[in-house]
């Protein structure tokens, strides 16, 4: 992309400014609800397992559910008849694969049945400055997603300031619609910090979500009140029954 490493040098220096300020605002139960995508995404998940989380979800109105791939087909069915969304991740949870790889995994759950796709940047390649490269495979997923809503997880536990940035400039830039914290597999999840830098520079327009260890209400409410719009978890009805 013509002007992509100006842009990222550019708002790498605009980010230098921004102070991070902890604040709570008041989230009300049904709110935080319709923001949480109900996860489960262990290798050893059962299909009862998979079963209960789609129950819940129905039950406590969570935005949607997120399942790996090959889970898609029968959460759709699970769902079938509901509000709730699924959401698919995409080659998880290193997403150090070939960019046809990921196509071929995105094109694959949402003809299954994903409403949308949660992608893994290939953080060896931001690290290796490739920023053409890792550019190239967010836009390949975004347009293999068929207007269906696509989050980059930018793994931010393994990335430096600068990394982040570059990351957020290149997942805004490749059009998806979220960029992400956290896989919940790396040495670290969310954090208020990251979420609030991830908002100020993607701006309004493109969402932020937080996952990976949060695991209450205060932890759900230190996320949205920094800038998230939705949220990872596994523990989502533990969150809910926090709520005050």
């Amino acid at each position: 992309m013509n002007g992509l490493l100006e842009k990222i040098e550019s708002e790498i220096l605009r980010a230098k400014k921004f102070k991070f300020e902890a604040k709570k605002i008041d989230v009300q139960k049904d709110e935080l609800a319709h923001m949480i995508d109900h996860t489960l995404l262990s290798p050893d998940a059962t299909s009862s397992q998979i079963s209960k989380l789609c129950d819940e979800a129905i039950k406590y109105g969570f935005y949607s559910v997120c399942v790996n791939s090959f889970r898609v087909p029968e959460v759709f069915d699970e769902l079938k008849g509901s509000n709730v969304k699924i959401a698919s991740v995409v080659t998880f949870p290193f997403g150090a694969v070939s960019t046809k790889i990921k196509t071929e995994e995105t094109k694959w759950a949402i003809e299954h049945g994903a409403d949308e796709i949660d992608m893994v940047m290939n953080v060896g390649l931001l690290k290796d400055s490739e920023y053409d490269e890792v550019y190239d495979d967010v836009k390949s997923v975004v347009e293999a997603a068929k207007n269906r809503v696509v989050k980059v997880i930018i793994e931010t536990a393994l990335l430096n300031f600068e990394e982040k940035v570059a990351a957020c400039v290149i997942s805004k830039a490749g059009g998806a619609h979220f960029v992400k914290t956290s896989t919940g597999y790396s040495k670290g999840g969310a954090t208020p910090e990251d979420v609030a830098l991830m908002r100020f520079v993607v701006g309004e327009k493109v969402g932020v979500k937080a996952s990976g260890g949060i695991r209450t209400y205060d932890d759900a409410v230190r996320m949205i009140s920094a800038g998230a719009s939705r949220i990872g978890a596994s523990r989502s009805v533990e969150i809910i029954g926090g709520a005050k």
